[in-house]
């Protein structure tokens, strides 16, 4: 046969003329790239200097940096190493056919490029390969820092830690080292095919020995991996989500485990097959190896499991899976913290008698009837002072004591709205209006004559009810994207405070004096920044200079996920004022995807309901799927200077302790955390949405009840929310004493339906969420199957079915007026479950308007009740008399909130006094003057709230 040389021909590279002004743009985009991302990169270390957990950055910028170069390195060596052997060991001559006439005429294209084809290639494999080895950087800590969880699964006796750090590792490894081989062997073929070595046209000897060799062994190692991800298949059974349960199944343990070891075994036989090619001139071994595994794979890893589903195990199918059920169960529970929840029969009672509600008017004083998804436009209208500030949409529920009670408040900060000042420019936006000013809070149980909520601390300045604080909100949830503060302290600040009639310029001015806030006063960091943000004036404005500070990454929940990346965070940050200063409190969450036979559920749906869903102020979860959640951590964000704190929360949680070894000195330990801090933790409610997902199905403890499924529950639909799209009730924080409980706790709580048609209440459960001994106790009260205790939306209905109610609410939404109804709460009093709703009043022909409590609705088994006042609604349930008492922490009359401002004026007419003699002293008239106005002020509000008594 004629052959034909294929020698490689001689380079003659030829310099070819380039543009000079190509060349130049070329390079300048390129720098211009380079120092835009370089200016990102330095403005990022400068931000974990300052708030000092630069260890932080350097552990996830080396662990990517190694990651990035040790894939990128080893996949490109592989391929281009076995691009020059194939290359190397190409043949001298090969036969002339058409098909070699053709290749020809491609390599001597090739060959004058071919080291820049090389040099592409490895470039390129580097780089992909590198990105997808760095995103691997959680993956490799949780490997290398593995903790043991102390417990060992039901299947393989092995810890949980295996399964929950290690085995995401090793399944990295195997699929990034068959993938490599597939590209080398890819890579491989298309030289040997060009140059030669594989020759599809000839009859006989198609491929080289070289050729041969080299493929036999690179097939071989892809099928030898083959074999070990069959073997580690076996494990990640026990994470699989089947029909019924998460787990091994009866046809796991007795087909599929079978099935995975004989073929691993059978790919071991297949790779030494292709091993033992190397000495053969045949591909018949090897093909028919892999032939064997293909057929194996479909017969024994797919109809055979099949046949025994179908044939063994269904006839019979609940006595089959009960004890993978057990496992499912037992698993599921513990991997979600639900393995102490409580479980009480409740045999509510539909009837009302007098005086029932005696025993319960602990309870009853504290309910919550200011519904903070309600009530933020009246804080807006009564609290926000001027237009660029602003509430947020959905408010926060904390408790304060005031004069030594403590009472549910609802809460917020007065944060900075940048879009609602009228002179918008740069320097405005950027350096004069930097910060929110002041934390409201007003009591949850009580109102004033006109239905406006009765405020504990507010105004600007703030009033002292709740001590001093530093008022200044320099980091909250919506802040500028950065702002330009501090400098050397002048006559004439820069930075606007807060509006004050009494100043000269209507205003108060500051300089911040915080330790916030990363130095922009250098030339390097003007510029930095000026790149970061695209904004010449950082660079060339004259108010800043060298004591300046730029303020960024300001959102409480952004600072917690740079310094605790690996946590996951509750959608809903909220202040409180602690030690004299405004925290932001954030829940962090360790979670997992990798518990052994635990349900399998997105964080995402879990976590969805009527508020997360309509409300812009509360973060809705990443659509991640988990099976283990712990609430590990407590961090906190200080409201103006924005210092971020982790505290450890869970003390024997496996992943933060995983998670600490990585990053020691992050999480500082529980005993860190101040009285004061602990007054204001609470049961964070996206933990409670998961729990509550869960319970809904594994308060179900045995298997054949829990296969039967009659007994599973769903969160009811928000009755605010009608439709058959309708969300799922929010969980409602309410201090509240359990039956059986010594006294009222602040919890999270939450009722539960059948799962299925009816809306008639099944269960209701609680979760202490007061810092002390019961914290995180869940408690549930079971009522009978054959209940006839109506569910939330029942109850709605109810309300609007009864003529009176229906009347007097079609009234008040006409005469250009509508009506809000708030939350409807769920309270385990009086031995059954009493229903009560806030109903709020807002004029619709003004756009200054806001919603004002004029009504409240309750229910008690078929009695309704709907008047002014909490007490009057009840005592209509309750034969005239609930046996409970108007409070001051209970009524809806005026009286509480009269006491709160008879107290915060007298406070205030003290301290005025108190200034007045001090200026007098000091022989400063001016003050005296402006103090003795002040106690004119507040004795005029004393007298006023004196005569509503």
């Amino acid at each position: 046969m004629t052959m034909m040389s294929n020698s490689a021909p001689q380079f003659n590279f030829k310099a070819r003329g380039r543009s000079p002004l190509g060349l130049t743009i070329g390079i300048l985009v390129v720098l211009s790239g380079a120092l835009l991302s370089l200016s990102g990169f330095y403005a990022d270390w400068l931000w974990y200097k300052s708030v000092q957990f630069t260890s932080v950055w350097t552990t996830v910028l080396s662990t990517k940096v190694i990651l990035f170069v040790a894939a990128g390195l080893l996949t490109s060596a592989i391929v281009l190493l076995n691009v020059i052997i194939a290359y190397k060991r190409r043949p001298l001559y090969v036969p002339l056919t058409i098909e070699a006439d053709n290749l020809e005429r491609y390599r001597a294209q090739i060959e004058p490029i071919k080291r820049w084809v090389v040099l592409a290639l490895a470039v390129g494999l580097f780089y992909f390969a590198g990105t997808s080895g760095s995103a691997l950087w959680e993956t490799w800590l949780l490997f290398k820092n593995s903790t043991s969880f102390g417990i060992k699964d039901p299947q393989f006796n092995m810890d949980i830690s295996f399964f929950a750090f290690k085995l995401p590792f090793w399944q990295s490894l195997i699929a990034w080292g068959i993938s490599t081989l597939i590209l080398a062997i890819i890579a491989a073929a298309v030289v040997h095919y060009l140059y030669g070595g594989i020759r599809l046209q000839v009859q006989e000897d198609r491929t080289t020995v070289a050729a041969r060799v080299q493929l036999s062994v690179l097939l071989g190692g892809v099928v030898l991996l083959k074999a070990v991800a069959y073997w580690f298949d076996r494990y990640q059974l026990a994470l699989k989500e089947n029909k019924l349960i998460t787990g091994l199944t009866y046809t796991d343990v007795n087909a599929t485990l079978p099935a995975k070891a004989i073929l691993a075994a059978i790919a071991v036989v297949c790779a030494l097959l292709f091993f033992a090619n190397i000495v053969r001139r045949s591909w018949v071994l090897p093909a028919a190896g892999t032939a064997l595994l293909v057929v194996s794979s479909v017969l024994i890893a797919g109809i055979y499991p099949g046949a025994i589903q179908q044939f063994q195990v269904k006839p019979s199918e609940s006595s089959k899976e009960a004890p993978f059920i057990q496992r499912n169960i037992d698993a599921t529970r513990t991997a979600y913290g639900l393995d102490d929840v409580s479980v009480s029969d409740y045999q509510a009672t539909l009837t009302t008698s007098a005086g029932q509600l005696t025993k319960d008017a602990a309870t009853i004083s504290n309910i919550r009837l200011m519904d903070p998804n309600v009530i933020s436009a009246t804080f807006r209208q009564l609290q926000q002072i001027k237009p660029y500030y602003t509430f947020p949409e959905s408010l926060d529920i904390d408790r304060y004591t005031v004069d030594g009670v403590k009472r549910d408040t609802v809460v917020a900060v007065r944060e900075l709205n940048i879009a609602g000042n009228p002179s918008r420019n740069w320097i405005n936006d950027h350096l004069v209006y930097t910060h929110g000013f002041g934390f409201v809070a007003a009591f949850g149980n009580a109102r004033d004559a006109d239905g406006k909520p009765s405020f504990a601390v507010g105004d600007l300045p703030p009033t002292k009810g709740l001590g001093k604080f530093e008022p200044r909100v320099y980091f909250g949830e919506n802040v500028p994207d950065y702002s330009i503060i501090g400098g050397v302290k002048t006559d004439s600040p820069v930075e606007f405070d807060y509006p004050d009639d009494a100043s000269a310029n209507g205003q108060k001015n500051v300089t911040y004096s915080g330790s916030g806030g990363v130095p922009v006063g250098s030339l390097v960091n003007k510029i930095v920044f000026a790149l970061k943000y695209q904004e010449q004036r950082i660079l060339l404005s004259s108010l800043i200079n060298k004591d300046s500070k730029i303020l960024f990454n300001r959102s409480p929940r952004d600072r917690v996920a740079k310094v605790a990346p690996w946590l996951t965070l509750d959608g809903d940050p909220y202040p409180a004022i602690v030690d004299g200063k405004i925290l932001w409190i954030i829940d962090g969450y360790t979670t997992s995807a990798g518990y052994p036979y635990s349900k399998q559920t997105s964080l995402s749906s879990a976590t969805s309901d009527a508020l997360t869903s309509n409300s812009t102020s509360v973060t809705a979860q990443g659509n991640q799927n988990i099976n283990y959640i712990r609430n590990s951590v407590k961090a906190t964000v200080d409201a103006y200077d924005g210092t971020v704190n982790l505290y450890q929360w869970d003390e024997k949680d496996p992943v933060l302790a995983t998670w600490s070894k990585a990053f020691p000195g992050t999480v500082q330990p529980k005993s860190k955390i101040s009285a004061a801090l602990l007054d204001h933790i609470r049961y964070p409610e996206d933990m409670f949405r998961v729990q509550r997902e869960i319970l809904s199905a594994y308060h179900v403890q045995t298997a054949a009840a829990f296969y039967g499924g009659q007994d599973f529950w769903r969160v009811p639909r928000d009755p605010s929310t009608f439709g058959a799209n309708a969300s799922a009730q929010p969980p409602y924080y309410l201090t509240l004493q359990m039956p059986g409980e010594a006294k009222p706790e602040f919890a999270l709580t939450t009722p539960f339906v059948p799962r299925g048609g009816r809306e008639n209440l099944s269960a209701f459960a609680v979760v202490n969420s007061d810092a002390g001994p019961n914290y995180g106790k869940i408690s549930v009260l079971q009522l009978p199957r054959s209940t006839n205790v109506a569910g939330p939306s029942q109850v709605a209905s109810n309300f609007e079915a009864k003529p009176e109610v229906a009347n007097s609410l079609s009234l008040l939404r006409q005469g250009g007026s509508d009506v809000v109804l708030g939350n409807l709460l769920t309270l385990p009093v009086g031995g059954g479950l009493l229903y009560v709703q806030p109903v709020y009043v807002r004029a619709t022909s003004n756009s200054a308007a806001y919603p004002l409590l004029q009504k409240v609705l309750v229910s008690f088994g078929d009695q309704i009740g709907y008047d002014d006042t909490l007490k009057g609604a009840l005592d209509q349930v309750f034969g005239g008399n609930s046996g409970t008492a108007p409070t001051t922490g209970g009524s809806t009359s005026s009286g509480g909130a009269t006491n709160s401002s008879l107290a915060n004026a007298l406070a205030s007419a003290k301290q005025a006094y108190a200034d007045g003699l001090a200026a007098l002293a000091k022989g400063d008239f001016a003050a005296y003057d402006k103090a003795q106005k002040r106690l004119k002020s507040a004795l005029d509000s004393a007298i006023s709230a004196q005569s509503k008594k």
